[in-house]
């Protein structure tokens, strides 16, 4: 079972030019293959092009991980859900394309997943044809991949028949890869289709849909999203509210207010790095709830969300938010009101100079050293005895900007992060 995974792996790693002869034997050997195995080996057969493996309608929920340093934030990166996956292939050879053309209609769906990716990728005319032909074949199966050969192309031309087959299609599985499709094209001409299936009855195709909506980024998505906040699946709701942040419109803001109050934890997070991602200073009274939730990681990110939007109404909330019981949550606080830069943080911040955590004595001082107020001075010279280095470095650099002093700025390590986990 293992052989022609190993093989592709190895073909994978040298790189050499594929040729069809090899594509022919390894693609016939994972007929026979366990699905995982296929899987992976599809993975490295196609990774000329990029990732093969695909999570629909995941979403590409970036992890903000705050990081208090006097140099500029790095922003939020990290592990994402939904892996951009559409490098072109370098040019194939003739006899290779037509070597994954013959396994377009193979009974494996693996096998057929494989060739329509690569094919997708590779473009060329022909292609657009095929997928077409597919995507109204009798067999839901072929459809299916029709549907996903389609996406790889992003050919614009396909959003009518992809329309179609996500209003249409007596097969779940087809109207998903659908709605998966319409979101790699991004065409705003899609957004009504996406948000009829909104009402699909099948939770996989209005997750899809949703994440689709949020790739395209257009504010007329709101509404029906806004729809999909009371859907009764879990995973619907939490990407419902990823998509509301993707398209970043301060209209969504009171609608993401109703989700701050749902019974999923997760709901809840997503709301609150949602807020963030809009950075309009109305999300600020949405957020002040969440920083009081019983979730940790909710409050997590609450904060870090009041740090993203950076306005002087989230002073007080933030500052409330340096006394919470959980040292991450005081740092994140801390970090906040550096973003924010609001003169009004400088007593409670001072005041987290003495806090029982390192590292929330060390971001507090960083924190002073970004409001660069005269009024920390004191303070932050009381901070430069402290027993930990990084503080007593950071006391020291924030003194340096509060005197306008060019020496070279210090690092200030933190540990507090936030993941926002589908």
């Amino acid at each position: 079972m293992l052989a022609p995974l190993l093989a592709v792996l190895l073909v994978a790693q040298n790189r050499p030019p594929l040729d069809s002869a090899t594509v022919t034997r390894v693609l016939s050997q994972l007929k026979t293959s366990d699905s995982t195995v296929c899987a992976l080996a599809g993975e490295a057969l196609t990774n000329y092009g990029g990732f093969w493996g695909w999570g629909l309608s995941d979403p590409g929920m970036p992890m903000p991980r705050p990081m208090p340093t006097p140099m500029p934030t790095p922003g939020g990166g990290g592990v994402g859900f939904h892996v951009d996956m559409h490098q072109k292939n370098h040019d194939l050879d003739p006899a290779v394309v037509r070597a994954f053309r013959s396994f377009i209609r193979d009974d494996n769906r693996c096998i057929r997943n494989i060739s329509a990716r690569v094919l997708g990728r590779q473009g060329g005319s022909g292609s657009y044809d095929l997928f077409l032909s597919l995507l109204r074949d009798s067999r839901a199966d072929l459809r299916e991949t029709g549907a996903l050969g389609l996406g790889e192309l992003e050919d614009s031309r396909s959003i009518t028949p992809l329309s179609d087959a996500l209003s249409g299609d007596e097969s779940p599985a087809v109207r998903l890869t659908a709605a998966w499709a319409l979101g790699e094209i991004e065409e705003k001409v899609a957004i009504d289709a996406l948000a009829r299936a909104l009402s699909d009855r099948d939770a996989g195709v209005r997750r899809t849909a949703a994440w689709a909506l949020g790739e395209i980024e257009d504010k007329r998505a709101v509404q029906p999203l806004s729809v999909a906040l009371k859907d009764p699946s879990l995973d619907v709701r939490i990407v419902a509210v990823w998509a509301l942040g993707e398209i970043e419109d301060a209209s969504a803001v009171s609608v993401l207010t109703t989700a701050t109050k749902d019974r999923e934890p997760r709901v809840r997070q997503a709301t609150a790095w949602a807020l963030g991602e809009i950075e309009s200073a109305q999300g600020i009274s949405a957020l002040e709830p969440l920083l009081r939730d019983s979730n940790l990681e909710v409050r997590k990110t609450a904060i870090w969300a009041l740090g993203e939007i950076e306005d002087g109404a989230a002073v007080a909330p933030a500052a409330a938010a340096l006394k919470d019981s959980d040292p991450e949550v005081r740092a994140l606080a801390a970090w906040a009101l550096g973003e924010i830069e609001d003169d009004r943080a400088v007593e409670p911040l001072v005041a987290a100079l003495k806090d029982s955590d390192i590292d929330v004595r060390a971001t507090a001082a960083w924190a002073l050293g970004e409001i660069e107020s005269p009024r920390a001075r004191v303070g932050l010279v009381a901070a430069q005895q402290d027993e930990a280095g990084s503080v007593r470095r950071a006391a020291t650099w924030a003194l340096r900007q509060i005197n306008d002093d060019e020496d070279e700025h210090p690092r200030v390590r933190v540990r507090p992060s936030v993941k926002v986990k589908p």
